[in-house]
């Protein structure tokens, strides 16, 4: 087990690039089984679940040649459609093979798959989907079996944005039938991104980042030579946040700012400054108070993100007044609250939302990481305090933010990695 130790209290300066998406990625690299080839696909973040993807990959027999945050995948010689129940275990992501190995094998056969525990993330919709293509499922106490003669599109009214299901019919339909719509479709960036490698592979998709997306249906696809994954918008906004907590001032490079209009604009309001400066995005907070916000409400893309409730409820313990943040995605998102409360920063959990009343200062103490989010609102949490902060359990904030502790050292921030028993 590792932790890190941080002394607060220093602010923050100088340049950064910022890591390609986990979320576009993971998806990607399971969409490369739906075409026989060598693909290469480039800002591929070193993250502990880009690390189970790549081992379930070479289960499956893909051959993975990884160099930096480059990956080749030689899928021409997949020896099983059986997604290993121990890789899957470790990974929520890994629901994304369903599709992939469906559509061009027929068949696929997977296990409830694991993940941040930060409430219930149901896969009936990736299921339902699938079964609205024409696959027939069989769930046999914790696995699930697919099979299908061929996929047939079909119009797919999913029941809420989910970004998972979206992507894995969009890749599922690829190879399908005829024609797939996809009705109350998730618009995240991610889902663009994978429409474009999709294309690539010579699919006819449409309509990413709307409501409704269509698929025309395709025999075969091909190998894409070469693609780069967009940059990680929620590491983006977690550095952004940091300036806010220590002050100071960073230059990102590697950002698309409309990706994160909702974030910018709430940390535009509680006082940080941002400017564009060719390819980079200049970050500052003055020396003043932050200013409290009346209501957050997280919800799908373009919304406010779920991913950044966290890391802004700590930025907001520090602000001066009342702020309130409702989590409305997921029913468990609050395990950070009591290891922000140890910290000083005083909050309280009415329902769905937390009531945040700021705070002069934070003090360092020692506190675990629940899950990849906490744990990083805990990193920024410490690095405002006064003192010394242990944040333990950071395999949680490896699986996102690829060498966290080395990128903050880069801005001045006082922050080691130590083993711990």
């Amino acid at each position: 087990m590792e932790s890190f130790i941080i002394e607060g209290g220093r602010p923050l300066s100088g340049n950064i690039k910022i890591q390609g998406a986990k979320n576009a990625a993971l998806p990607i690299l399971a969409a490369s089984l739906l075409a026989e080839g060598i693909h290469q696909i480039d800002d591929i973040p070193q993250l502990l679940d880009i690390d189970v993807m790549v081992q379930i990959l070479a289960k499956l027999g893909v051959n993975v040649n990884q160099e930096q945050h480059t990956i080749s995948l030689d899928t021409r010689s997949i020896i099983s459609t059986e997604v290993p129940e121990e890789l899957m275990s470790q990974m929520r992501s890994s629901i994304f093979l369903m599709g992939p190995l469906l559509a061009r094998f027929h068949e696929v056969t997977v296990f409830r798959p694991g993940g941040c525990a930060i409430g219930e993330r149901k896969i009936d919709l990736h299921l339902k989907g699938l079964e609205a293509l024409g696959a027939k499922i069989e769930e046999l106490e914790n696995r699930i079996v697919c099979r299908t003669d061929r996929l047939q599109g079909a119009t797919i009214v999913l029941d809420y944005p989910s970004v998972g299901a979206t992507e894995n019919i969009m890749m599922a339909a690829t190879r399908a039938k005829g024609i797939t719509k996809i009705i109350h479709a998730a618009k995240e960036p991610e889902i663009v991104d994978l429409q474009n490698f999709l294309n690539m592979m010579g699919a006819r998709v449409s309509g990413a980042g709307t409501e409704v997306i269509t698929i025309e249906g395709v025999d075969r696809l091909h190998s894409v030579p070469y693609y780069q994954i967009i940059p990680d918008r929620i590491a983006a906004a977690t550095f952004m946040a940091a300036v806010g907590m220590t002050g100071g001032k960073i230059a990102l490079k590697n950002v698309i700012p409309a990706h994160l209009s909702k974030v910018i604009e709430y940390l535009q309001y509680v006082g940080i400054e941002f400017e564009n400066d060719n390819d980079k995005m200049i970050v500052t907070r003055e020396n003043r108070r932050l200013k409290a916000v009346k209501r957050i409400l997280t919800s799908p893309y373009p919304g406010f993100p779920t991913d950044m409730q966290a890391q802004f409820m700590a930025l907001l313990s520090l602000a001066d007044g009342v702020s309130m943040i409702e989590e409305t995605v997921f029913d468990s998102r609050y395990k950070h609250v009591k290891q922000l409360i140890s910290m000083g920063a005083k909050i309280e959990i009415e329902g769905r939302a937390a009531i945040i009343q700021g705070t002069d200062r934070l003090f360092g103490t020692e506190v675990r990481a629940s899950d990849l989010r906490a744990g990083a609102a805990l990193v920024l949490a410490g690095m405002a305090a006064e003192g010394k902060t242990t944040v333990r359990d950071i395999y949680h904030i490896d699986r996102g933010y690829e060498n966290l502790e080395a990128i903050l050292q880069s801005l001045g921030a006082n922050i080691e990695r130590i083993k711990t028993f």
